[in-house]
């Protein structure tokens, strides 16, 4: 959420709000900026939306989703950085954060790179609150060892691969509204979904994410939560 930058403008925050629990707020360094940044966590404290950070590579132009080369320390400084950065605008709305989910291709790298997992969870020692994350990756095996709590993320508009893998675009397609929700629906249900090339992945949905980017977002967000209401108020 957040994603738009000046009068550049990213997805429907004011529809999408509405629908969700909690929302992963852009800081910056791929979308976002100050103004947006402080109206964000304004809209989502209307809504009562419990807000993390969602830091990024330092690649505006690119939206996050090119990989670069980062040393340990620099990606670490370069994390608490923008967490700063949005930690402050939830203080001065009398929110606190909820988590750090990292964005794109950072997301991915930490999940197969042990060094930008643990790059990610030296960030989280300074902010002392969960990370977000895919299982039977180094997300969930170097932040649960390094005593941090860790959330599963399902994706309700990604493909994954039958390694387990998401496959992150630049650009997200529309996907099916009903689609989608089966899919979360199988994934908290039966903890798989169908990868692209045929197997069966093994997945779990602590969270479902939804991506503001994706053109019909909206619609997806209101079908995967129309689908999962009985879990969420069972929970």
């Amino acid at each position: 959420m957040g994603e738009a930058f000046g009068l550049y403008k990213m997805g429907d925050d004011a529809g999408l709000m509405p629908l969700i629990d909690v929302a992963n707020v852009a800081c910056g360094f791929h979308g976002s900026d100050f103004n947006h940044m402080r109206t964000t966590v304004q809209l989502a404290r209307k809504h009562g939306v419990k807000v993390g950070a969602h830091p990024s590579l330092p690649d505006l132009q690119g939206f996050g989703r090119r990989e670069m080369k980062m040393g340990r320390d620099e990606l670490t400084n370069c994390i608490i950085y923008q967490v700063g950065a949005l930690k402050g605008f939830l203080e001065a709305e009398g929110m606190t954060l909820n988590h750090i989910k990292p964005h794109g291709s950072l997301y991915g790298m930490a999940a197969r790179m042990e060094e930008v997992a643990q790059a990610v969870a030296d960030a989280a020692d300074v902010f002392k609150v969960p990370l977000m994350g895919m299982i039977n990756t180094f997300h969930e095996k170097v932040y649960t060892a390094r005593g941090h709590k860790f959330i599963a993320e399902f994706y309700a508009d990604l493909d994954y691969r039958d390694d387990g893998s998401l496959i992150i675009t630049r650009e997200h397609e529309a996907k099916d509204p009903a689609h989608a929700a089966a899919l979360c629906l199988r994934a908290i249900r039966e903890g798989k979904v169908r990868g692209v090339g045929g197997g069966d992945v093994t997945v779990r949905a602590d969270a479902i994410c939804v991506h503001s980017d994706t053109p019909n977002a909206v619609a997806i967000a209101q079908a995967v939560r129309d689908a999962v209401k009985p879990y969420i108020d069972a929970a």
